[in-house]
């Protein structure tokens, strides 16, 4: 079979050639060239009548190549409309200069944010990027590695799935000298740099907010446990409510998936209670936008019976009714960040860097209660 198919190849590239010969003879170069697919060093050499090599130093000014032969060569590439392909000379010098990202979701503006972020500090840096995502899932975050390490990028920046609670398919990658950052959700920090944003002050200065604003009882909605972020930020809540005397009680947390639908069903049950909190805390956008469906449908007013912050970014905050108060990350520095430390590691910085980038609390409307009092 592979002989077979090894006849068949060979084949057709006599038949091509053939066929590119018939054409040289019978039609101008310009009638051929650029029909379909781009031109190629291969194709200016053989208008020219001297070796790829040649053609490659010229456009590259090499002093080997004579002016004249330079500038026939640029003038033609120039003429064919010639562009380099970088993907076909990283793979010459063995390395391919493209960098990998994993995320959750692609569609957010959040992880779309971050992705800008490091886009362009890989872009300044002779980098191209892939873009994977896990879709949440364990066994697709761990192919989404295979892939990337097949595809033999120089380097990945990954945000965990909610699912992943094993980490040995990103171990691999120490063992493959594949350098390998974190963002947002994060693990092995003594192995991996990472960069997140200060999940437990955040959440307790949002705690704080509530309270000074009138609220008594305020309840979080957060994601699955096992998650550091969300340990973090539980960790904040708790820690505030601590620091103002105010009774811990676990009717008010609830914590599933970090999802739309936890967000509602979390809302509702917290709402349930034979006594209801006056306050919500969401630790993402998604809890909070649930969240404030099921406020809603109660017909309860925001933030006069439930006040509600949610993490978020600045363009949804504004686009809800009312408009959110939210911890804001500033997303596209953390994807510069990860996009510098990855670049430091793979100019030969070996050392785990752990950096946090601040985030703000943007406060509007779902949270004055004190500015609706009478």
């Amino acid at each position: 079979m592979l002989r077979k198919g090894l006849r068949k190849s060979i084949k057709g590239y006599i038949l091509h050639h053939l066929l590119n010969h018939y054409r040289a003879v019978r039609e101008p170069p310009l009638q051929y060239m650029n029909k379909g697919k781009p031109v190629s060093l291969k194709d200016l050499a053989e208008e020219l009548g001297v070796s790829v090599s040649t053609v490659s130093r010229a456009l590259k000014n090499s002093p080997e190549i004579g002016e004249e032969m330079r500038a026939r060569v640029k003038a033609l590439a120039k003429e064919r409309n010639y562009r380099a392909n970088p993907f076909a000379l990283s793979l010459l010098k063995n390395t391919v200069r493209i960098i990998g990202i994993i995320v959750p979701d692609i569609v957010t503006h959040f992880y779309s944010s971050i992705i800008s972020g490091i886009s362009d500090v890989a872009r300044k840096n002779g980098y191209s990027v892939i873009i994977s995502s896990s879709y949440e899932q364990y066994e697709q975050e761990k192919q989404c590695v295979e892939d990337l390490i097949n595809l033999r990028v120089e380097g990945i920046i990954a945000c965990l799935s909610q699912e992943t609670t094993d980490y040995s398919h990103f171990e691999i990658l120490a063992d493959q000298n594949i350098p390998l950052v974190f963002f947002d959700r994060v693990c092995l920090t003594n192995q991996f740099s990472s960069v997140v944003t200060n999940n437990a002050e955040s959440a307790q200065q949002a705690t704080k907010h509530f309270l000074s604003t009138g609220s008594t009882r305020v309840g979080f909605i957060g994601g699955s446990n096992h998650l550091e972020i969300v340990k973090q930020r539980k960790h904040g809540y708790l820690q505030a409510l601590r620091e103002h005397k105010i009774p811990i009680e676990k009717e008010l947390v609830f914590c599933k998936h970090l999802s739309f639908d936890t967000g509602y069903e979390g809302t509702c049950r917290l709402l349930s209670l034979p006594q209801p909190p006056d306050a919500i805390l969401a630790m993402n956008d998604s809890l909070a936008f649930g969240a404030m469906k099921a406020i809603k449908e109660r017909n309860l007013q925001i933030p006069q019976n439930v006040s509600l912050i949610g993490y978020t970014d600045e363009l949804h905050s504004n686009y809800v009714d009312p408009p959110l108060t939210a911890v804001t990350h500033q997303t596209y520095r953390m994807g510069e960040v990860a996009g510098l430390l990855l670049i430091k590691r793979l100019k030969g910085d070996l050392s785990a860097r752990q950096i946090t980038v601040p985030a703000v609390l943007s406060i509007r409307e779902s949270s004055k209660k004190n500015s609706f009092r009478p």
